[in-house]
């Protein structure tokens, strides 16, 4: 009976061990992979391949990180509705101008794609630090421009994407008019167990009933069910029920956080919705889900009803 007793104790400080050893050794490289297998750092395509009126911008991060995007518009002088885009963990934004272009077309808006650090010819190493900085670069960088109407700024974060949008709508709620969530995880903490499911006794967000005893370990956890709850701004909430890698469960579990304060967020299902092609699955419906959610929380103000409000 002690050996069996002794055998089980040395069996669980193994696991613990291992897995303590996978988190320190390979966890950026599980939450980060700006390089897909096969190819390049380098961006495959650019939006004048696609015949989109684009500029380059490079910025500066509070630390001094040099970052690329890019900004395309709909017309040289839109005025309406400009999208700030953070993608997925996996590839870099070029993968990505196919959907940027169906939604400049279909939503009649700019669209603004950056480059985490790391990704694509950004500088830096990805790490959620240092991306939250990047991501407050690209705000700012909206927010000073004279030729958008600042006032109708929308984050869109799909996946990794929407743990980043979330936490930058949650500290800018006077620069974001509204925040777009696509397949987002609740937390990195609670995605270990998913990825690796030996973890989910030792790792574990808020709602997690182990011990949690690794999660000091974790140093991206992006607990955006920590971060959603504080929002006030209007959320979509869009879910594919086909995700392979994020649980459909995730997006329930962050839409319940906060809704009960919030009024302002719809939740909406796509059968048929993957983790990377809910946009496609969804079809027409996918996007007059979001323009409607746009035009009802991201109106446009005409002219004349500015110049009588200033009366």
């Amino acid at each position: 009976m002690v050996s069996y007793v002794s055998a089980l104790l040395y069996g669980v400080g193994g696991i613990v061990v291992a897995g303590m050893a996978l988190l320190v050794a390979f966890q950026e490289k599980l939450v980060y992979v700006p390089v897909l297998p096969g190819l390049t750092k380098s961006y495959s395509i650019t939006p004048a391949r696609l015949r989109l009126l684009y500029e380059d911008v490079w910025l500066r991060s509070s630390d001094g990180v040099r970052l690329h995007a890019w900004f395309i518009k709909l017309l040289p002088e839109c005025r309406g509705p400009t999208v700030l885009f953070f993608q997925e963990n996996a590839g870099n934004i070029a993968h990505r101008l196919e959907m940027v272009r169906i939604m400049i077309q279909r939503l009649q808006c700019n669209v603004f794609m950056l480059s985490y650090r790391g990704y694509g010819a950004s500088d830096g190493y990805p790490s959620q630090h240092g991306i939250a900085k990047d991501a407050q670069a690209a705000l700012d960088h909206l927010s000073q421009r004279t030729d958008i109407d600042t006032s109708r700024i929308v984050v869109f974060g799909r996946s990794l994407g929407g743990a980043v949008g979330a936490q930058l709508t949650k500290n800018n709620p006077d620069k974001v008019a509204a925040l777009i969530l696509e397949n987002t995880f609740t937390s990195i903490l609670d995605m270990a167990g998913v990825l690796l499911p030996f973890l989910k006794w030792f790792i574990g967000g808020t709602g997690s009933k182990g011990p949690k005893i690794l999660n000091f370990l974790v140093r991206s956890p992006w607990s955006t069910i920590d971060i959603v709850g504080q929002i006030n701004q209007p959320i979509l909430f869009l879910s594919g029920l086909q995700d392979e890698m994020v649980p459909p469960s995730h997006m329930q579990m962050l839409y319940a956080k906060v809704a009960s304060h919030n009024r302002k967020c719809i939740f909406v299902e796509f059968p048929n919705g993957m983790h990377m092609d809910t946009w496609l699955a969804g079809g027409d419906h996918y996007w007059r889900t979001i323009q409607q959610f746009i035009g009802n929380h991201v109106p446009e103000i005409k002219e004349h009803e500015s110049s009588h409000d200033d009366k």
